[in-house]
């Protein structure tokens, strides 16, 4: 019977160490805590999306402000998903780990979004992004696999 416990704590370890490929809350599946993902583009602003339009993507339900946001997301969701699944740029960085991640803190560099944990952290990654940048994107491929 010992060996039966152990065996199902062991699973339920490794499946709680998973990391979804797109940042969700704890208690919630949407991504960017419900904000409209292409309103950062459009807008220059972290904008509350409505569930009225609404998607599934990559594991995760996003919503968006306006029909005209869903439809351009559903043609090009890679241009507007933030990078590093959702998840602080920063922490995928320097600290090669999963964080979550603040709507309301967030950076457009060349075209593409990130998001950081706090304010804190989105002051740390503006001293330097194109280097963080650079180090997430040599760390995400592995981290994402484990």
């Amino acid at each position: 019977m010992k060996w039966l416990i152990s065996i199902c704590l062991a699973c339920f370890s490794m499946i709680a160490l998973a990391q979804a490929p797109i940042s969700t809350g704890f208690f919630s599946n949407n991504a960017l805590d419900g904000y409209d993902t292409v309103a950062y583009f459009t807008e220059g602003q972290a904008v509350k999306g409505n569930p009225q339009w609404s998607t599934n993507y990559k594991g995760a339900e996003w919503h968006f402000s306006k029909v005209e946001h869903l439809q351009m997301f559903l043609k090009a969701p890679e241009k507007y998903a933030p990078q590093y699944g959702g998840y602080c740029a920063w922490g995928v960085s320097t600290k090669n780990d999963f964080a979550p991640s603040d709507a309301t803190q967030w950076a457009i560099v060349d075209g593409k979004l990130y998001l950081n944990y706090n304010e804190k952290v989105k002051s740390r990654w503006d001293q330097m992004p194109l280097q963080h940048i650079e180090q997430a994107d040599r760390n995400w491929p592995a981290l994402i696999a484990q």
